[in-house]
């Protein structure tokens, strides 16, 4: 079957090394964020790495953002805090998933449009409002610390808001910047 007639698969060694690219810079770069806590809101950090599974979602699909996100999460809070909170790790994989609905919309010419930039944010935010919710609630749903719906709020917005404007942010450059840099010589602006 010709090149163009396959469908790509998301377990394809492209794929596999990009979870595991994207694995290790996420969790090599969170690391050293994982100290800058949010006052007051526990284990909370200002990172700005969540942009990195939200562009390895957009760039290479929703399964490769979840594994990013995920993996990349749980490394880095082994490494800073001697353990992992699953909750966390599962929210951390949909800030990596969501974005990936833009793989099946967004054609790989466009990254470097402004609508396609614009898509990109709105789907950071999104990713972190629908990520850091699902995290949040499980803490209170699985009484995993949090034994108020007012607790559950400040953890949320804590986290959520940051990592919505810091996604919203990031993830449109670095998606433009990965796309100037794999356009090869004729395409670059």
């Amino acid at each position: 079957m010709s090149k163009k007639g396959r469908k790509e698969s998301f377990f394809s060694v492209k794929q596999i090394v990009a979870m595991a690219v994207g694995t290790v810079l996420y969790a090599a770069l969170t690391i050293p964020f994982n100290v800058f806590q949010v006052p007051g809101a526990g284990l909370i950090a200002f990172r700005p790495t969540v942009a990195i599974p939200m562009l390895f979602g957009i760039v290479f699909g929703p399964i490769t953002g979840f594994v990013v996100g995920l993996l990349g999460n749980i490394l880095s809070d082994f490494a800073s805090f001697g353990g992992f909170f699953w909750n966390w790790d599962i929210g951390n994989g949909l800030l990596g998933a969501i974005p990936g609905i833009a793989y099946f919309v967004i054609k790989r010419t466009d990254w470097t449009k402004a609508k396609t930039l614009a898509i990109a944010a709105v789907l950071a935010v999104v990713a972190s409002v629908v990520g850091i919710g699902f995290a949040a609630m499980a803490d209170y749903a699985f009484q995993i610390g949090l034994s108020t719906l007012d607790a559950v709020l400040l953890e949320f917005n804590s986290a959520a808001w940051t990592d919505a404007i810091n996604g919203a942010i990031l993830t449109p450059i670095l998606l433009y910047a990965y796309a100037t840099a794999t356009a090869g010589p004729a395409r670059r602006v």
